[in-house]
């Protein structure tokens, strides 16, 4: 059985014509219904949306073509019509045309072929109205299971950002006569900066600020693996004599080592150093890390220089060692390069002489730098921030 080429439906309270009408949709290749009574034909409309086009008489007796067309919006079906007439009255024609009529044809028929065409483009017409609907609805079905998705990702996200914040060592820490102190702001949820600090012994306290590849889970990830390898270190140190936390180097190749082992590809540039507090000396090195650490003090400000490449690039890679004596007042800040982004100057030669005037010119305390640099007015940050800073007061 052929599979019919739409659905019409006839609706004429003159019976016979009607009847005869429907015949030739039939034998069109068309499924067709017959309706003499209006109001039963409504009552068909309201049940019936498969529909694809109506052939309706204009002169009806028991309505007007304008309360059939009311009737018809109402029941907002969108389906085509054509409308048929005994007489060519240009005025009814044109009425009909403006109410929203698809096409008009005059009794008798001469051109049957102008009408299965006619009743073919209302088929084609409402069958892409059909489908454009469906579209719709399946766009709007997907755009609901879409925000329940993202709801669910930014619950996780923001999960997962107050398991960060948890990691964070405690702002601020104070070991007199010094202070450590940091803050991070995330461009997204999860932050792939991080920084730590923590006593080893009775006069160490080693540190490191990290600025992983990247953004979101990934790299929010690779920081607790960072974070992992120094407790460790801490408790070998602690407890198994093993003194690879008091190398800064040493450090960073085992981070290195760790990320490539990782396999995720996946690198990080760093900063770890390492405080003493008995002598006020700093052991630190920097694996690609900019911009370089700042040391603030009563003689200005300058960067401690450092050469090596970020760890998680490659096996061969070799680190420097510094040993300094720090001034008996000093500010350390170590920043993540997403400070950068929101400084005012357009290259990065500029930049860094910008960020170090910063510094030489608001000195006084940790929220004075912040403040200076614009982070407290940071509200949708271009690139993760990490700050770090640790002073010494008199």
């Amino acid at each position: 059985m052929m599979t019919p080429k739409g659905n019409v439906l006839v609706i004429d309270d003159h019976t016979a014509r009607a009847t005869a009408l429907a015949e030739k949709v039939r034998t069109a290749g068309y499924r067709a219904e017959v309706y003499s009574d209006v109001n039963a034909a409504y009552r068909f409309l309201a049940g019936n949306h498969e529909l694809d086009v109506i052939l309706c008489e204009l002169d009806l007796r028991a309505v007007s073509w304008q309360e059939a067309r009311r009737a018809l919006r109402e029941l907002d079906l969108q389906v085509p019509a054509i409308i048929f007439s005994d007489h060519a009255d240009l005025d009814k024609m044109m009425t009909a045309l403006r109410l929203g009529a698809s096409d008009f044809f005059v009794r008798p028929i001469e051109d049957e072929d102008a009408l299965f065409k006619s009743i073919e483009r209302c088929v084609r017409q409402r069958q892409m109205r059909r489908e454009l609907q469906e579209s719709r609805q399946r766009l709007e079905r997907t755009n609901t299971e879409l925000r329940g998705t993202v709801k669910m990702l930014e619950q996780d996200q923001q999960a997962g950002r107050q398991v960060q914040l948890r990691m964070l060592p405690v702002s601020p820490m104070v070991l007199e006569p010094y202070v450590f102190s940091h803050t991070v702001i995330p461009s997204l949820y999860l932050s792939g900066d991080f920084t730590d600090y923590f006593t080893v012994g009775d006069h160490h306290v080693a540190f490191f600020m990290a600025d992983v590849s990247g953004h979101g889970s990934s790299s929010a990830f690779t920081t607790v693996l960072l974070k992992n390898l120094f407790a460790r270190k801490r408790s070998d140190f602690l407890h198994r004599d093993d003194n690879t936390l008091m190398s800064p180097v040493a450090m960073l190749k085992r981070a290195n080592e760790e990320l490539l082992g990782l396999g995720i590809g996946k690198f990080a540039t760093m900063v770890v150093g390492l405080l003493d507090t008995a002598e006020n000396t700093l052991r630190y090195s920097v694996a690609g890390h900019l911009p370089q650490p700042v040391l603030m003090s009563a003689a200005g400000a300058r960067y401690l220089r450092g050469e090596g490449s970020a760890v998680g690039i490659m096996e061969d890679v070799a680190y420097e060692e510094h040993l300094i004596d720090l001034p008996k007042q000093f500010m350390l800040a170590l920043f993540s390069d997403g400070i950068l982004e929101i400084l005012p100057p357009k290259n990065l030669i500029e930049k860094e002489k910008y960020f170090l005037k910063v510094f030489e010119e608001s000195a006084e305390s940790p929220e004075d730098i912040a403040t200076r640099l614009g982070l407290d007015r940071v509200e949708t940050a271009p690139d993760d921030i990490a700050a770090l800073f640790i002073s010494k007061r008199s």
